[in-house]
């Protein structure tokens, strides 16, 4: 039952600055080693890392580090991590964490390979890029090019399925629309020359 906290060094680092709790209701919380705890508490342990308020993430509540640190021997109970997280997840989508960034050049290339129907411009708005950094990875003049690796963007949680499937639609309607334009001229041409 009992899960480790979200970056459980970050937490025991907040733990060790903002609470009496004993080391080892810290180590047992964080899942790590009381030694661990100890070289943090010292200051030799996780010097770079940055502390994590476990209040804020809604796994620990103030009430339940207060009482685990008037009692030596209560563990600290996490509060189900998943339930929390899952529900802010809906709330902000927009916000594309450090690591997920790259997957947007990437997206953008896979859609250019899969869709090449797609317009610039829909493939920035889907992914959230600008139009020029589309333009650039079509054009292989993109900064970081070489390093791309196309991936599914519905996949990785950038968009829907339906958000493609719209999207796709809409550029072959404006395909269907050109074509005729294109006939059109075509045909009024003839008929001028004809």
């Amino acid at each position: 039952m009992s899960n480790a906290p979200l970056m459980p060094m970050a937490t025991a680092v907040w733990l060790v600055e903002n609470t009496t709790l004993t080391f080892k209701q810290i180590a047992d919380f964080c899942k790590m080693h009381e030694v661990e705890v100890q070289g943090i508490a010292d200051g030799e342990v996780a010097k770079s890392i940055k502390a994590y308020n476990p209040i804020i993430s809604g796994q620990l509540s103030k009430d339940e580090i207060e009482l685990s640190s008037k009692d030596k021997n209560r563990p600290l109970q996490i509060k189900s991590a998943d339930i929390e997280i899952s529900n802010s997840e809906i709330k902000i989508k927009k916000y594309i964490p450090l690591s997920k960034r790259q997957d947007k050049p990437d997206s953008a290339l896979w859609l250019l390979k899969h869709h090449s129907i797609l317009k610039d411009s829909q493939i920035a708005k889907l992914i959230g890029i600008t139009k020029n950094s589309v333009t650039s990875i079509r054009n292989k003049s993109y900064w970081n090019y070489n390093n791309l690796n196309p991936k599914d963007p519905v996949a990785l949680n950038l968009f829907s399925q339906k958000d493609l499937i719209d999207a796709i639609e809409k550029a072959e309607r404006r395909l269907k629309r050109e074509k005729k334009e294109k006939e059109k001229q075509l045909k009024s041409e003839q008929l001028k020359n004809g």
